[in-house]
């Protein structure tokens, strides 16, 4: 593993590159990585999701399976952490003791050694478990059980490794019974793996407003997270609900605006609280011009970064694109990324 001062010399360095790559001025400068007074923080530096592979309902439903080569393709570009969707609710019996597939543990084992022998921070989400938003409490112990397994086999990972209990909670799954759900899971894992980083989001989708009101429980080694694709008619293919349904560009001024009204809440909850999150996605759609989703990912990423907050972009290919099969790291995207001027504790 290389040392604290190596990466942050790599991360730094990064970002004088993105900025000469992209050759734009933002009015966000990178700051040193908040550190929280309450719960834990992750070392990520630059991130990214590996988008629409593990977590896809059936193999290369949502796109191409993944490859060995793409977590050397991901470190040569200069991120240190990735964030791994997996579905292991549609690899698993429906019957206790609810057996995960072992040949797809051993697919996502193989990637997370992948990347974790590259140096790179691992991220371990459990991802698109519908089930359990239709009926969380039904579906309570069959998760609680599935995190039992996860949680064993990645007892001996390196401390670089976190987990996500759950990603976006949303339909059934509120704030009335978040805890009822989360809280044996939480247990399951903490039998094997009693200091181990877990991420929790809020609920509706990891919305920020959502993270803000969650409690989260007396755990020193719990980290929230929310994620961002504002505005939605942006970040999304369309959004129905806005007027327009669809815009094709970015940055503004009064897209700054929202972002410093966006960071004034995020700092005003670190301050309350002594938490530090963190954005586990952020994305503009690939729909939108390159150069436009460039401008998006350069100015949101060094807003969040401006106040300590590490960001991970979604997402590496299949949706979100920021690399296509066959063209590369699309132009200016990857390269205008900005992270904390530090990793957490340097």
């Amino acid at each position: 593993m290389r040392s604290g001062r190596l990466l942050c010399s790599v991360l730094l360095a990064g970002l004088a590159t993105a900025a000469g790559a992209q050759g734009q001025t933002t009015p966000f400068a990178p700051a040193p990585a908040a550190i929280p007074a309450t719960g834990a923080t992750l070392r990520l530096g630059k991130c990214v999701n590996i988008s629409d592979m593990f977590e896809a309902p059936t193999p290369g439903a949502w796109g191409r399976e993944f490859r060995d080569s793409d977590i050397a393709n991901i470190a040569a570009k200069g991120f240190t952490a990735i964030r791994l969707p997996v579905r292991f609710s549609a690899h698993a019996a429906a019957a206790a003791p609810y057996a995960i597939d072992p040949h797809f543990m051993r697919r996502v084992r193989h990637a997370v050694d992948l990347a974790t022998g590259r140096g790179l921070a691992v991220i371990l989400d459990f991802h698109h478990y519908l089930e359990l938003f239709d009926d969380p409490a039904g579906q309570a112990p069959r998760f609680a059980a599935l995190w039992r397994q996860i949680a064993a086999e990645f007892r001996d990972a390196p401390a670089s490794v976190s987990f996500e209990l759950i990603n976006e909670p949303n339909k059934n799954l509120t704030q009335a019974n978040l805890w009822s759900v989360l809280g044996p899971a939480l247990a399951a894992v903490r039998e094997t793996n009693p200091t181990r980083k877990v991420v929790i989001d809020g609920p509706n989708w990891a919305s920020l407003d959502q993270m803000l009101a969650t409690h989260f429980p007396d755990d020193p080694d719990i980290v929230p997270t929310f994620h961002y694709y504002d505005p939605a008619n942006f970040g999304f293919d369309k959004a129905p609900w806005m007027n327009p349904p669809v815009r094709e560009t970015f940055g503004s001024a009064d897209d700054v605006a929202e972002l410093r009204r966006v960071l004034s809440k995020v700092q005003g909850y670190m301050k309350r609280t002594g938490r530090v999150p963190f954005v586990g996605e952020l994305g503009a759609n690939e729909a939108r011009a390159t150069a436009q989703r460039a401008i998006y990912y350069n100015l949101t990423s060094s807003a969040f970064a401006s106040i300590g907050v590490q960001t991970c972009e979604w997402g590496y290919t299949n949706t979100h694109q920021l690399w296509r099969d066959g063209e590369g790291w699309l132009p200016g995207i990857a390269d205008g990324i900005v992270t904390t001027a530090t990793l957490p504790g340097q």
